[in-house]
């Protein structure tokens, strides 16, 4: 079977990717498991990072191009035996000052992607990342489950729900198997900080260890839900693999995480780095009251016992992320 992954050329595209070759096969749309021939990495850019680790693997492919792009997406999908994990998308804050390309991207993109895979003659299965974004304004409880009401603050959590529901009704159609994954804030990226509003989560842990001065956008007290990116990435495949009759009529599924204030974040990086020798790069509160304001809209803590009743993971623990990190990428 062929694996296509949108936004492969990002961090977690290349974990994906990583873990795929690592299991070696999926559950595809005959329902069977079928070992993985092909993995196709799709993205506007593919660096040397993006491809580290990988060009080994014959099985592994990439494509730069557009998701705008309708014939370019609709040539991606171009086996009956394709599962996609649609990760592409235009990050929290350059949406909210390219709106236009928000809706391109992200909802125009996604739709290609569904009829691409509408047009096969199997049904698809497909695994969407939304986000907690989607959840915001007055009436939003401190802690969010599968059952709160989606009322986003942002374009870009306007553009999760939307797709959200598309999944939904693409299924209850028949057109295509497809599940969406709800994520908190994930940690700790590697690299560069992007222009995410949430970016500063992983960059408070990441520029600190690698002795690097870290300015923070965000009040310490702020409350966050954190996920690592092991625990993100089996959650992908745990809800890919989820039998169809399990799912029900609500194929969003917000993942499980863990609340931390940034400050405890902090108290928790200080103890791991104490545990081994390391020393801390600075950190400097400087605020920054677009990324506040933006995070401000944004739930506190998630419920994510729906997910596990399917086979989602329990999340990790903080310290154990800033361990795993440390491992993988130091």
């Amino acid at each position: 079977m062929k694996v296509v992954i949108t936004g492969g050329g990002g961090f977690l595209g290349n974990q994906l990717a990583r873990q795929l070759i690592k299991r070696g096969e999926l559950t595809a749309p005959s329902g069977q498991v079928e070992a993985i021939d092909e993995i196709l990495l799709f993205d506007t850019h593919l660096s040397d990072v993006a491809k580290a680790g990988l060009e080994e693997h014959s099985q592994t492919r990439w494509v730069t191009g557009d998701i705008a792009d309708r014939d370019q997406v609709f040539s991606l999908i171009d086996r009956d035996d394709t599962s996609v994990f649609h990760l592409a998308s235009m990050v929290s804050g350059e949406c909210e000052v390219r709106f236009d390309d928000a809706l391109s991207i992200n909802l125009d993109g996604q739709r290609h992607l569904l009829e691409a895979c509408r047009a096969r003659s199997s049904t698809p299965r497909l695994v969407f990342t939304s986000s907690i974004a989607a959840f915001g304004g007055e009436i939003m409880p401190e802690t969010v489950s599968d059952g709160t009401k989606r009322t986003p603050q942002t374009t870009y959590g306007v553009t999760k729900v939307i797709g959200e529901l598309l999944i939904n009704d693409y299924s209850r159609k028949g057109f295509i198997d497809g599940r969406s994954a709800r994520l908190p804030t994930i940690i700790i990226r590697p690299g560069k900080p992007n222009t995410a509003a949430s970016s500063f989560a992983s960059g408070v842990l990441r520029e600190p260890l690698a002795g690097q001065t870290c300015e923070l956008p965000v009040d310490r007290s702020q409350l966050m839900p954190v996920l690592g990116y092991r625990d993100v990435i089996e959650s992908f495949i745990a809800l890919h693999e989820a039998a169809p009759d399990t799912l029900g009529d609500d194929r969003a599924y917000g993942l499980p995480s863990i609340q931390h204030s940034v400050a405890e974040m902090i108290e928790s990086l200080e103890e791991v780095a104490s545990s081994r020798d390391i020393t801390l790069g600075e950190i400097v509160d400087k605020p920054d009251a677009v990324i506040q304001r933006i995070v401000a809209t944004w739930p506190t803590a998630t419920d994510g016992e729906r997910a596990i009743k399917i086979g989602v993971p329990k999340p990790s623990t903080l310290m154990q992320i800033i361990d795993t990190y440390i491992d993988d990428f130091m």
